[in-house]
């Protein structure tokens, strides 16, 4: 008898898996008893086992750890036969579905099919926990050297434990030891459970070697996957609160659904929906569902409980308790105490889009480690970098959760620097073509993710028969009319001029004085001073658009600042404040053109000396005020209004002018003069509203205007206001809103058309009228024509500061002129893209009309793999992948060159969608390489470079300078960790960093000069965040070949 005992432990050459196959070769019988077993593991050996006769498995602890689980759960509680069997073969089915996709591996799986239908193996399970033994006995043939051997030791029937880890085995030889393990495997063979049925059926029926899958069938399929969540969370919402009387419309429903798996998921949400879809009342739907006390940022008039549309009354129409901060006032928020909160609802939150603004710090320190629902129709206006900004009060820019982006600043950098070197004046086609591509792709990598958005003509097309049953019809948005105001050749003349010396002569020194300081400025302070100059230019511009009245008053309250600027100046003094840039802006979108030069012109601001100043400043000066006298002299050779006169004809004659109206223009001033000369044509039916007007006058638009007031009254005809009731108030007693002001970017259309076009208006139309200015002329073609041109004068002269205009917005005039006259703005979304709602409810048309369909599209199996021809080419063939990884889905495609590209998802289904009788191709054997190929491109997503910016790494310097200082305090070395931590992930505003460097520079204490500088809220975590530690399994669930 043989004593050699061979140690196998997988270290370089020597391998289980060889020494298997060496001894296998020549094998009569091969006994298995494992504690897992894979089916990799059978692909290493199946090739020498072909001229074996008999295989045993007998598997201990199950297919993998977790069937530890099951046994367990097997002896301490009843636990019966069948339900053991299911968890195995749920646990199989998982393996078949991750299994590495090649050739070999599918064979070895039907080979291993074939063996257990021949019964050539046999399969059983062991139901005890306490068996965790690992055994091999191969039994060689009658005339073969000896009985057989047998190999024990640490490693599974695995390609980990056969190849990859480092095992502990030892074949023993001796015929004691194989007489001994064949008896006890064979006393354990009988005490066990047959699995080979359930084997069977699992691989055959429950994984992609099902072959009886239709096309139509892998179609339902990508749809049920891709909209899973829409579908089984419909009947988990709670919605009993409707029975106070407010209506259950299907759309908002299934929004309130989208948003919470979005919060749960992201922690926080664009809610998104175009204006008058009630985005209120889907946000109140889903804080009912919310547990933790909740703040709403709103504008005042939002948040005001005589507007019957403001949040407080919807809020308290559902009993959701809520405190109320206006936008203008966070500081409310920091005086009541901000970190009770757990859910944070930002209204119009487009208006903090700018993260160099201390209104956009308090927030982000509001919303860190709260749940977050932005509310805005309009989220990206300007930049990328906007959209960025609003991300960044839920995300960690550097280290986000939205899938297959984990470095947010670097993604919308890159987007962003596309624009940089285009010129927008010459390549202005090019401009428009980057910018559409841009905005598609933060749609499908990013906004996908965490935004709620739809048009109402989505929702009258695929909630229609829900829209009926509740008596809800959408009014028709009729083409915008253009009205032309003439100006005679003198006017003119005057007009032209104006345009011409405010944006080409004037320089606007009194505006700009640091730019003449003999100190050298730093380039934010220089930006600083150009930006506070354009704005000036600017109002000016708009003023002069607005109303002949408005630009008098304007020119005159620049010439009196001029004059008072001039005076101190000659007595040696020069006052500046540095700290006004942001709070003009404000004041130029509310039309406060008055309260503007008072802000400037106050006391609260830094004296220089007059000698401070180069000797050119002084001359700049008088020559802007010289240019100004001008321009009014110029002005007071006119004595009539043509704008307001063709205002007054068109509402005594127009037909379509006998509703109520809305009259909306950017100017108080306008706004104050139309009310004055209508009142004195119309009899006293005229109300103003500017923002400044008592609450009584609120009530007064709400009585008169609002369908929704208690108390409807019908004193006023026509309503005049500026910006202030563009936003959160409801106009829609009146159907018609005209422009006094040209909407210069389309966008301000939209939100003042938003007032009246409201669900549940009585109106079947809806009329919009826009103003434009022009020379007299004989016809419709001449008139626009010329109306072009004055836009282009404008934009032209205007230059770069066009944007500032246009709030943004790069366009010419032919096209603002288009966009202005067009109803194609109200019926846009995203290029007019079909909408992926369409989709939704095909899948959703088989789950209520055809359950049993539904339930087997439901169970089908991942890895799903088909082919299909759309082609008579041979050789032209490409694969469609459907992918997860976590929360994200992906479509790739690889096409015969071996180029693999993104889909987004309208782009895949068109390509995946058929009808129910077309049938299925032969699929070729390269298909494992393809689906390689697409899982590869998946992979490279999560690639990311982390950099970080010159200011951040600047600040990270000091913090390791402050980090070793001897006798550190430990709080402090704790506070200065976690920044550091926070900055690596991006989770520090930029102006805040800024400012601490601004700081350490004259502080000789810089661990407290860091510490009083950031708040200790931006070192938290976000509400939901993702670790390193977080694995993410990337999944194949389905793939078609295309011929």
């Amino acid at each position: 008898m043989s004593n050699d005992l061979t140690f196998i432990t997988n270290e370089g050459n020597v391998k289980l898996k060889d020494r298997f196959a060496t001894l296998i070769k020549d094998a009569k019988y091969f006994d298995v008893l494992v504690g897992y077993f894979y089916l990799s593991g059978f692909n290493l050996l199946y090739k020498s086992l072909e001229t074996t006769e008999k295989i045993r498995i007998l598997i201990g602890m199950g297919i993998d750890e977790k069937i530890e689980k099951v046994i367990c759960k097997a002896k301490k509680s009843f636990y019966s036969e069948s339900e053991v069997k299911q968890d195995i073969m749920n646990l199989l089915k998982k393996e078949i579905c991750n299994l590495v996709n090649n050739k070999s591996q599918e064979e070895a799986i039907n080979r291993f099919i074939e063996w257990l239908s021949t019964g050539k193996i046999e399969i059983r399970l062991y139901p005890d926990k306490n068996m965790h033994a690992k055994l091999y006995i191969v039994t060689f043939k009658e005339d073969d050297r000896d009985l057989g051997r047998v190999i024990t030791g640490s490693s599974n029937f695995t390609y980990s434990g056969l190849i990859e880890n480092m095992e502990f085995n030892v074949e023993l030889k001796s015929r004691a030891d194989y007489e001994f393990a064949k008896e006890k495997f064979n006393e354990l063979w009988n005490s066990s459970i047959d699995i080979r049925d359930e084997f069977i059926n699992t691989i055959n029926e429950k994984t992609w070697f099902k072959r009886d899958i239709t096309l139509y069938e892998l179609y339902l399929k990508t749809l049920y996957e891709y909209f899973k969540e829409d579908l089984e969370s419909l009947d988990e919402t709670d919605y009993s609160y409707f029975n106070n009387g407010i209506k259950q419309l299907e759309f908002q429903k299934q929004a309130v659904i989208n948003a919470i798996k979005i919060l749960n998921d992201y922690g926080g949400v664009f809610l998104s929906d175009v204006v008058g879809l009630g985005k209120t009342y889907i946000t109140a739907m889903i804080l009912k569902q919310l547990d933790g006390k909740n703040l709403i940022i709103a504008p005042p008039n939002l948040i005001d409980i005589k507007n019957p549309g403001s949040w407080t009354n919807v809020l308290n129409q559902f009993n959701i308790k809520a405190d109320y901060v206006s936008i203008g006032n966070l500081n409310e928020a920091f005086i009541r105490g901000i970190d009770d909160y757990k859910n944070i609802v930002v209204d119009e939150a487009h208006r903090f889009r700018n993260s160099e603004t201390e209104r956009y710090l308090k927030l982000a320190e509001i919303c860190r480690g709260k749940r977050v629902i932005l509310v805005t129709a309009t989220p990206y206006n300007n930049t990328p970098m906007d959209i960025l900004n609003l991300v960044s009060l839920f995300q960690s820019p550097r280290s986000s959760s939205i899938p297959g982006i984990p470095d947010l600043y670097s993604f919308f950098k890159m987007i962003d620097n596309r624009l940089s070197n285009i010129d927008r004046q010459k390549e202005y086609k090019k401009y428009l073509e980057i910018t559409r591509d841009n905005a598609k792709e933060i749609r499908e990598k990013v906004l996908k993710y965490i935004m709620i958005r739809r048009t109402r003509a989505e929702i009258e097309k695929y909630f229609s028969e829900d829209l009926k049953k509740n008596n809800i019809k959408f009014p028709n948005i009729n083409k915008p009319i253009a009205l032309y105001y003439e100006f005679n050749d003198e006017e003119d003349e005057i007009f032209n001029e104006t345009i011409k010396i405010i944006t080409k002569e004037i320089k606007y020194a009194r505006y700009t004085p640091l730019l003449y300081l003999n100190q050298k400025l730093n380039q934010l302070e220089i930006q600083s001073q150009k930006n506070l100059g354009s704005f000036m230019k600017i109002l000016l511009v708009k003023r002069l658009e607005s109303s002949f009245y408005a630009f008098r008053k304007t020119i005159e309250r620049f010439i009196i600042s001029y004059e008072k600027f001039i005076k101190e100046y000659k007595n040696g003094n020069v006052y500046i404040s540095k700290k006004y840039a942001n709070k003009i802006t404000d004041l130029l979108d509310s039309g406060e053109d008055a309260k503007i030069q008072e802000y400037i012109d106050e006391g609260s601001a830094r004296r220089y000396n007059s000698s401070d100043f180069q000797d050119r400043f002084l001359n700049d000066i008088e020559n802007d005020l010289n240019l100004f006298i001008k321009i009014r002299n110029m002005w007071m050779k006119i004595k009539r209004d043509p704008k307001l006169d063709k205002l007054k004809n068109e509402i005594k004659n127009n037909e379509l002018l006998k509703n109520k109206i809305i009259i909306f223009t950017e100017s108080k001033e306008t706004a104050e003069y139309l009310k004055q000369n209508l009142s004195n044509n119309l009899k006293g039916v005229v109300l103003l509203f500017t923002g400044e007007q008592s609450d009584k006058i609120k009530e007064k638009v709400i009585e008169n205007f609002d369908d929704g007031a208690d108390c409807k009254k019908d004193y006023y005809r026509i309503l005049v206001s500026t910006e202030v009731l563009s936003e959160g108030v409801n106009l829609h007693r009146s159907n018609i809103v005209i422009n006094y002001d040209l909407p210069w970017n389309p966008i301000r259309m939209i939100q003042r058309v938003g007032r009246v076009n409201r669900i549940g208006t009585k109106f079947d139309s809806i009329y919009i009228f826009n103003f434009f200015p022009t020379k007299q002329a004989n016809n419709e073609i001449k008139l626009k024509e010329l109306a072009c041109a004055k836009l282009e004068t404008f934009l032209t002269l205007l230059g770069e500061d066009a944007a500032i205009l246009t709030e943004g917005e790069t366009i010419n005039s032919f096209e603002l002129f288009n966009k202005l006259v067009s109803d194609d703005i109200f019926k846009q979304e995203f290029d007019n893209e079909e909408s992926e709602l369409k989709y939704l409810k095909v899948i959703r048309d088989v789950k209520e009309k055809n359950f049993q369909l539904y339930e087997k599209i439901k169970n089908l199996p991942h890895n799903l793999r088909l082919a299909k021809n759309i082609s008579n080419s041979i050789d032209e063939y490409e694969l469609i992948s459907f992918l997860k990884s976590g929360n994200m889905k992906k479509f790739y495609i690889t096409d015969n060159g071996n180029n693999t590209k993104e889909l987004d998802f309208l782009s895949a289904i068109k390509l995946i969608e058929v009808k129910d009788e077309d049938k299925t191709e032969k699929i070729p054997d390269n298909i494992y390489e393809l689906i390689e190929s697409n899982k590869n491109e998946l992979s490279n997503l999560y690639k990311t470079t982390n950099k970080l910016t010159k200011s951040e790494l600047k600040l990270i310097k000091h913090i390791k300078a402050c980090k070793n200082i001897n006798k550190l305090k430990e709080e402090d070395r704790e506070f200065l960790n976690r920044l550091e931590y926070r900055i690596f992930r991006g989770d520090i505003p930029n102006k805040v960093i800024n400012t601490v460097l601004k700081e350490l520079e004259i502080t000789k204490d810089p661990i407290n000069c860091i510490k009083n500088n950031i708040s200790i809220r931006f070192l938290q975590d976000h509400f939901r965040e993702i670790r390193k530690d977080d694995e993410l399994i990337d999944e194949v669930v389905l793939s078609l070949f295309i011929k």
